[in-house]
């Protein structure tokens, strides 16, 4: 069985995109780290970074209330979390901005549960760090875990050594499409948010909260140092499915093609 073992001492968890997926990452994240403080283990900081502000439309379908309304989401779930669970959270209200919000020298895990290609493109200058990432349609998603955008580092190390893999691809060598706009269409003329295609019903209520748990159990896995045996889930709510595809050098090299 090859794993993944990225060895690196995590400094800190960052989630970017507080919206449908990003606020039930949020919850399963702070129950993580809570249950890792109450054991006495080394537990990263949480940073929750979302430019956006609570709309009503956003009630219900997210982890927000009514009173939540016009303040900043990330501070929102800081402010619960810290208070709920004694955490030392930070929530940034800004646009990611990889130079800025990050470490040069990485150190950290980061969750991209955003919905838009530039938020991607942010993503991906990150250095150093090892992203998860979140993506979703209608009723199908996917979640990318990996630490190195490098394709051609990544074909130097496509058998690991001794059964262990330091680099798994990340999010933009799994699909590259994911950072291009996407093609232009007629209606709407303005990107709609995930809390929008929920309302109209172009989106499945519980794809987020699948897409979340499949994002926390990685997270769980690296954090807990248990072996990580995958780097990409594909998720159905109508089959009712989760299909993971192993680390190994035939599949990786699939999607590096």
């Amino acid at each position: 069985m090859n794993v993944f073992d990225p060895n690196i001492y995590i400094k800190t968890v960052t989630i970017v995109g507080c919206g449908g997926t990003g606020t039930q990452i949020v919850r399963s994240a702070a129950r993580i780290l809570y249950d890792m403080k109450a054991r006495r283990m080394h537990t990263p900081q949480l940073v929750l970074i979302d430019p956006d502000t609570v709309e009503m439309k956003n009630v219900g379908r997210q982890l927000y209330t009514a009173g939540d309304v016009g303040q900043p989401k990330a501070h929102v779930l800081m402010r619960r979390f810290n208070c709920a669970l004694g955490l030392n959270a930070v929530g940034i209200a800004e646009p990611l901005n990889a130079e800025k919000h990050f470490e040069r020298h990485g150190g950290g895990i980061v969750i991209g549960a955003v919905d838009n290609h530039l938020a991607r493109q942010e993503l991906s200058r990150v250095k150093g760090a090892l992203w998860i990432d979140c993506g979703n349609t209608y009723d199908t998603a996917q979640v990318v875990c990996g630490n190195q955008g490098d394709r051609e580092v990544m074909l130097r190390h496509l058998d690991g050594r001794d059964g262990k893999y330091p680099y798994l691809p990340n999010a933009a060598l799994v699909f590259p499409q994911l950072l291009e706009p996407e093609p232009a269409a007629p209606q709407p003329i303005q990107p709609v948010s995930c809390a929008a295609l929920v309302e109209e019903g172009s989106q499945h209520l519980l794809v987020n909260d699948w897409v979340a748990v499949v994002a926390a159990q990685y997270l769980y896995k690296l954090l807990h140092r248990s072996p990580v045996t995958s780097f990409l889930s594909y998720i159905s709510t109508d089959g009712i499915g989760i299909r993971s595809i192993p680390i190994c050098r035939e599949e990786i090299e699939s999607y590096l093609t």
